[in-house]
């Protein structure tokens, strides 16, 4: 194993991991293995990940063209045929341009939790504030830490002045932007990207970047270190390549690059001095006690939860109501209709509710037949604990693309017997109101992403008894299992292009009592004429536990029979 041009500490790093591994051998010492590691520090480049893929990595010289080649984006001129709108209503006025930054966002739970990060963006602000930059005034900045140190060690390195001159003010603790939560975009704002249709972006050190996650108004999302965060908030577009443009103009007239601001590692160095134990102390020594506003709720003497019955945002589960003490044989599917026919790629975001809650969605309006106003809607993460919101909202990921409606993106569906487009929701509970199970189609990489227990769950109370892929991402298929969803996998070679598939035809399943890890099902697919074919698939229940919680409807019941 060759290092080079790496510190004595980062070499030690590697040693100690290596050996760990067994990879690690002295000069002398008979060769373990014939290949070297070779880790060149100098190769590695300045990254973000994006439009929306964490997973799509993109060097900080080829933003602009990942921006630019990405097949679903349209930058050459918006629905009105402008590459620009111009804002007024708020304190300057501006031309807002396919590809402004919109949202700039230090937060999540994750590379905020790194100091030398967090300071080199605290670092970079004093930089870019002493030189005279301020950012744009169309990007809507926040910080919001996932742990309550953060702030107090800013304070003191003396870098929360200057992030809150470039307006990364705090605004709490905890997911925000990376989830959803970044409120509204200022209405002047909103109303230019869809006057023009506009491709902005949102910049942020978060986990997730997905399609909608962000903001529905938001098509390209951006992960990116903290301090590339504050760089973009300077630049304020995504078509600037920061390694050549200026991130703006300075005191003295001239422009200001992002290498002239960028902090050295001695000053990230000497900053995270600053993060001392006694400030995890002083935050966390009380931390399970709770706030005063905790520790006011009345709890009552009742040694179980109460469920309040007027409450929109807790109610009891719905999935324990018909559970008896033994499971209950498994059905086999007869009729099924089609809820969704998915492309590649749907990841659990796509599926589980998140983000903000539309008025006119189910979700919106199931809380506004309940008496809530649509300013105390809240979100979706903040009423996961309400099945009637979740269940509503499942599949209401304004860029989720249902080929049984094509041309149209979010939670639109087509209820086959009558014809009518609706959205999902309202589809599905018409199909239990006449008795009718539902199934998924969908491409390769079913639920890649986050593990949402809402992305199974609400499937699941919508009546959704089986799920037939390409390929699943293997969390999410265990999950489906878990939450008494089949799973079933297209042979090689089979999809529902090649199968002619419209989202028409009914779905059968016999033998599912008889039902093996692996086994091969066979499942008919009936066209509205009345044609039916058999297609062989694969069962993904791959062990005999998941066979199990299958068999008992879900993990949950199976714990609870095994308890009793």
């Amino acid at each position: 194993m060759r290092l080079t041009n790496r510190s004595d500490e980062q070499i030690a790093l590697v040693e100690a991991y290596s050996k760990a591994q067994g990879l690690w051998r002295h000069p002398g010492d008979e060769p373990r293995f014939t290949s070297q590691l070779v880790l060149d520090m100098g190769t590695v480049e300045t990254s973000l990940a994006g439009p929306k893929r964490p997973q799509d990595r993109v060097a900080l010289a080829q933003v602009l063209a990942a921006f630019t080649s990405s097949r679903e984006l349209d930058i050459s001129s918006g629905k009105a045929g402008a590459d620009a709108v111009d804002v007024t209503g708020l304190d300057e006025t501006f031309s807002l341009r396919q590809g402004a930054v919109v949202i700039a966002a230090i937060t999540s739970c994750t590379n905020i939790s790194n100091p030398s990060v967090l300071m080199a963006a605290g670092l970079l602000a004093k930089h870019a504030v002493e030189r005279g930059l301020r950012r744009k005034p169309w990007v809507k900045t926040s910080l919001a830490p996932g742990s309550k140190v953060v702030p107090d060690y800013f304070a003191k390195a003396g870098l929360m002045p200057y992030l809150d001159a470039l307006g990364f003010q705090l605004v709490g603790y905890g997911c925000t932007t990376c989830i959803g939560n970044s409120g509204p975009l200022p209405e002047p704002i909103e109303q230019a990207i869809k006057a023009a249709d506009l491709t902005v972006g949102a910049v942020l050190s978060g986990n997730r970047n997905f399609e909608g996650r962000i903001h529905p108004l938001v098509k390209t999302n951006w992960l990116a270190s903290p301090p590339l965060v504050v760089a973009y908030a300077l630049a304020g577009n995504m078509t600037l390549d920061l390694t050549r443009d200026p991130l703006g103009v300075g005191h003295n007239g001239e422009p200001v690059f992002l290498k002239d601001i960028w902090p050295s590692a001695k000053e990230v160095s000497d900053a995270v001095q600053h993060v001392r134990v006694d400030l995890f102390h002083k935050e966390y020594a009380a931390v399970f006690e709770g706030t005063p506003e905790w520790q006011a709720i009345d709890v009552g003497d009742n040694p179980t939860y109460e469920w309040p019955q007027d409450s929109t945002y807790i109610r009891e589960t719905p999935f324990f109501t018909t559970m008896g003490k033994d499971p209950d044989p498994i059905q086999d599917i007869h009729g099924a209709r089609i809820l969704a026919l998915l492309g590649d790629s749907v990841t659990t975001d796509h599926i589980s509710p998140a983000g903000s809650i539309k008025k006119e969605s189910p979700a919106g309006r199931y809380l506004l037949d309940r008496g809530v106003s649509v300013e105390d809607f809240n979100s979706y993460g903040s009423r996961r604990g309400n099945h009637e919101v979740m269940m509503r909202g499942t599949f209401a990921n304004v860029r989720i693309r249902n080929e049984m409606v094509p041309g149209t993106e979010g939670c639109y569906t087509r209820h086959i017997p009558s014809q009518n487009v609706m959205a999902i929701y309202d589809a599905a509970m018409r199909y239990q109101d006449e008795q009718v199970a539902l199934a998924l189609i969908a491409g390769k990489e079913y639920g890649s992403g986050s593990s949402r227990d809402w992305a199974a769950k609400g499937p699941r109370l919508l009546g959704v008894r089986v799920v037939i892929a390409e390929s699943f991402e293997r969390i999410h298929r265990s999950n489906l299992i878990c939450m008494g969803i089949l799973p079933l996998e297209f042979a090689p070679g089979v999809t529902r292009k090649t199968l002619g598939l419209a989202g028409e035809e009914s779905i059968s399943i016999a033998g599912l009592q008889a039902l093996t890890p692996g086994a091969t099902v066979d499942v008919t697919l009936t066209d509205s004429q009345g044609h039916a074919q058999v297609i062989q698939t694969r069962c993904r229940i791959d062990t005999r536990n998941e066979l199990t919680y299958y068999q008992h409807g879900g993990i949950l019941h199976y714990v609870i029979r095994k308890m009793l």
